[in-house]
């Protein structure tokens, strides 16, 4: 049995399952809120309690893995926008797993785009996939977490990072406009101000509250998450397609403007044919970081 834990800055999903014909098979699972969670071992100990309730005879976690919204650095996150901090070693020791990986949430996602159907996804652009060429996963969640898939002998390789703090570079007026708002309250402009959750926030309150997702909010949200993902896609030629995650993707796709979004992905000037050509999908799949944890101790 494998423990997974997607543990993000709004909420902490963990399940206990195993893998049968490659696809994920929960046995038990739970959903908590991170703002109220202080301390996430804690967190593990209530679920182990009600596990050990149910568990089937002779049913032993021999694995735990967890993608966590931060750096991940010698398995451990610290979170980046909450007071938490997941370490593995902490966590083998005292819950007596003998493997735990922690590892950026992004990363995890990445290694959860594998095990996703066609039910699971929304084509945004359609383009053509080159199946050995890099791929960009974006986590459109309370942040802005951005990761990679790098082919690598018959498979692939797996990159997290930090590129929803990255700088962001306004392609419009609008944008260049909503820029110098944000500026003057962060002094630096970072991708996830204005490609996320608090993004969104943001623009409404630039555009005088018009409304949450507000059709002139999502406009604009769309153009610059568009952008956004442009850059990474030109950063690592991401033929092999450009994945969108996340909770705000999953609950505004059927209202974001995708025509908005493509002009803003492929208006890169002399590369604008190539990004044309890049596939885009949305993933409507809520648990792909947890599957990609699980994934990630196999």
């Amino acid at each position: 049995m494998i423990l997974a834990g997607d543990v993000g800055a709004t909420k902490i999903l963990l399940e206990v399952g195993e893998f049968r014909d490659d696809r994920w098979h929960p046995l038990l699972e739970r959903r908590s809120s991170t703002a109220e969670s202080a301390n996430f071992p804690m967190v593990v100990e209530r679920f182990l309690d009600e596990w050990r309730a149910v568990r089937p005879p002779r049913s032993k976690i021999t694995a735990a893995g967890f993608g966590v919204a931060g750096p991940a650095l010698g398995n451990r996150v610290k979170m980046t926008h909450r007071p938490l901090i997941v370490d593995g070693a902490a966590l083998s020791e005292r819950f007596e797993i003998a493997v735990v990986k922690v590892v950026n949430d992004l990363e995890a996602a990445a290694r959860g785009i594998e095990g996703l159907g066609p039910k699971d996804l929304v084509t945004i652009q359609p383009g053509k996939m080159v199946f050995d060429a890099p791929r960009v996963v974006l986590g459109v969640g309370t942040g802005l977490g951005v990761g990679y898939l790098v082919p690598e002998g018959a498979g692939w390789r797996t990159v997290g990072g930090e590129g929803g703090h990255v700088g962001f570079s306004p392609a419009s007026a609008q944008q260049l406009a909503l820029w110098q708002s944000l500026a003057a309250i962060h002094g630096r402009v970072e991708a996830e101000h204005v490609a996320s959750g608090m993004g969104l926030e943001n623009i409404d309150r630039f555009l005088g509250d018009p409304g949450i997702n507000s059709p002139a909010a999502l406009d604009l949200f769309a153009e610059c998450l568009g952008n956004v993902a442009g850059d990474h896609a030109l950063a690592v030629l991401a033929r092999g397609g450009v994945y969108l995650t996340g909770g705000v993707i999953a609950k505004t796709i059927e209202r974001l403007p995708r025509h908005r979004f493509r002009t803003a992905f492929c208006g890169k000037a002399a590369q604008s044919s190539l990004l044309m050509r890049i596939p885009v999908r949305a993933v409507t799949n809520e648990r792909v970081v947890l599957t990609g944890a699980a994934r990630n101790v196999m």
